[in-house]
């Protein structure tokens, strides 16, 4: 599985940097990278429920809380930090189904063509990942099905937060 996420991440990055959402070099954010886990295990229940009908939603909500995190460790960490639950925290505010809606309107404060520009974004790389998955050929409802859903979750995560600290000024360069 691992060869398969490091192909997602390559080919998302690849992607992001083409219409330049994501420089060069991927940003290094522990403290973002560190509420994967406890996110990833609230949402995996939401996700998959949501994946056969709306594989897309199930896949690109990720990477939008990807970027709400993100937001909120540039915005307030002392205070997002210790909320226990983030993920039911965003998806409370509207429920599932709107949660993409809260985050560009209430967290990254976006409308007008921003607002539509990143939905197509998102819409573009949750498909890209999709395709992905599809073309490992792996049995539904297998262990193997499971780890690269979650590898897909993981790298959208990761990408949308990436997205968002390089919208946030946050660049990363090679020190000489």
């Amino acid at each position: 599985m691992y060869k398969f996420e490091e192909q997602l991440k390559q080919d998302l990055h690849q992607f992001l940097q083409t219409m330049n959402e994501v420089d060069e070099r991927l940003p290094e954010c522990p403290d973002v990278e560190d509420k994967w886990e406890a996110i990833a295990k609230a949402y995996i229940p939401d996700g998959i429920r949501e994946f056969q009908a709306f594989p897309s939603a199930s896949l690109g909500w990720m990477m939008y809380i990807g970027m709400a995190v993100a937001k909120m460790w540039d915005t307030d960490w002392e205070i997002y930090s210790k909320v226990e639950d983030l993920y039911a925290y965003m998806r409370d505010k509207r429920g599932y189904d709107s949660m993409d809606e809260y985050i560009r309107e209430e967290v990254l404060l976006l409308e007008g063509e921003d607002y539509s520009a990143l939905e197509k974004t998102v819409g573009e790389c949750a498909q890209r990942v999709y395709n992905a998955l599809m073309h490992q050929g792996l049995e539904p409802g297998t262990r193997e099905a499971f780890d690269a859903y979650v590898a897909c979750l993981h790298q959208l995560y990761l990408m949308g937060a990436a997205m968002q600290l390089r919208r946030l000024g946050y660049h990363m360069t090679a020190v000489n």
